[in-house]
């Protein structure tokens, strides 16, 4: 029994330290690789996500940790910003595999990781700013403000012309200013976009190493909550109000409608590709068109919102058919 013990616990210390290397591995990825690295930092959660399903939560908790120690490390002098940026990435993946195990809905499971993730990172960055800096405000000012000045510096070295710099450059206060307004949007937003992308790739990861992964259905015919169109009315009148704070509170609401409004959209083409058996080369040459092309994404948007009276997937009338097929069969 001690040597089998023994073979347990060792064999236990080794894949924790394969996760240990594998999630910090892409956490390095996504901070040194140019423009991949971008790519990459959206998955960042997944290896926490599946090490916490084998492993526990303990596990995946302690993984979070080392792996956060060892970004801020390798980081030094740079941004409390982007060190919380990679430690909420994989708190993600960890609260994605506790929601995955309450055996939640979809809509629940992200909305329960998104909002863990977000008023966490909104906690920390308060108690950072209380503590170490003079306000959250001037915080995320010179952030951003860093982030810009970098962008600039980029343009130069890919020869943009001095003019095309030149507006960019005094237009930088006023990107800044619409920037900070909408932040709490751009968050939730992305935050949204995160944890959706991870849950799609979770599902053949899990289950090819046998581990649980709740059965949402077929995602491809999922559709918002009928309610949320009046998000999306209410947030149109605020941005016809003159009064500025109203202003900024409607544009920060539009901003997270269309977030999901395009999951819907994205349902509904992924639905079509598979009902036309789109080889899986097509179906990637199609999805990147549409994450480049601004007007496509805008188009995709729309698709998901007027869903709802359209029914472009004609799951209305499949039930009604069905029961017409019954009817015939009983008579």
């Amino acid at each position: 029994m001690e040597v089998l013990a023994d073979i347990i616990c060792n064999w236990r210390h080794r894949e924790f330290a394969v996760a240990i290397a594998i999630t910090t591995s892409t956490v390095v990825a996504a901070l040194y690789l140019p423009i991949v690295g971008l790519l990459v930092s959206i998955f960042v959660p997944l290896p926490f996500l599946f090490y916490r399903s084998k492993l526990g939560r303990s596990s995946g908790a302690l993984i979070l940790i080392a792996v956060t120690f060892i970004a801020v490390f390798m980081m030094g002098s740079r941004s409390m910003v982007q060190a919380l940026f990679f430690f909420e990435l994989g708190l993600a993946g960890l609260i994605l595999s506790e929601a995955f195990e309450m055996n939640l809905s979809v809509e629940k499971t992200v909305a329960v990781t998104t909002g863990v993730v977000v008023i966490t990172a909104a906690t920390i960055l308060t108690l950072y700013s209380i503590f170490f800096t003079n306000s959250l405000w001037q915080l995320l000012s010179d952030y951003f403000k860093s982030k810009l000045h970098l962008a600039l510096s980029v343009y130069r070295e890919m020869n943009v012309s001095e003019e095309q710099i030149g507006i960019v450059s005094q237009s930088m206060e006023g990107i800044l200013y619409v920037v900070l307004r909408i932040l709490p949007a751009i968050a939730v937003a992305l935050t949204l976009f995160v944890v959706w992308s991870n849950l799609l790739i979770a599902r053949p990861l899990l289950r090819s190493r046998h581990l649980f992964y709740p059965d949402f259905g077929e995602l491809n015919e999922w559709k918002a909550p009928e309610p949320l169109v009046w998000g999306v009315i209410a947030s149109g009148i605020l941005l016809i109000i003159p009064c500025e704070g109203l202003k900024i509170l409607g544009l920060n609401g539009l901003i997270i409608m269309m977030m999901i409004y395009l999951f819907q959209g994205i349902a509904i083409v992924s639905f079509y590709f598979e009902k036309k058996r789109f080889p899986p080369v097509l179906r990637g040459v199609l999805y990147g068109i549409i994450a480049m092309q601004q007007v496509v994404l805008f188009l995709i948007v729309a698709m998901g919102f007027f869903d709802m009276w359209v029914d472009f997937r004609r799951m209305k009338k499949e039930p009604k058919k069905q029961n017409e097929g019954n009817t015939q069969r009983n008579s």
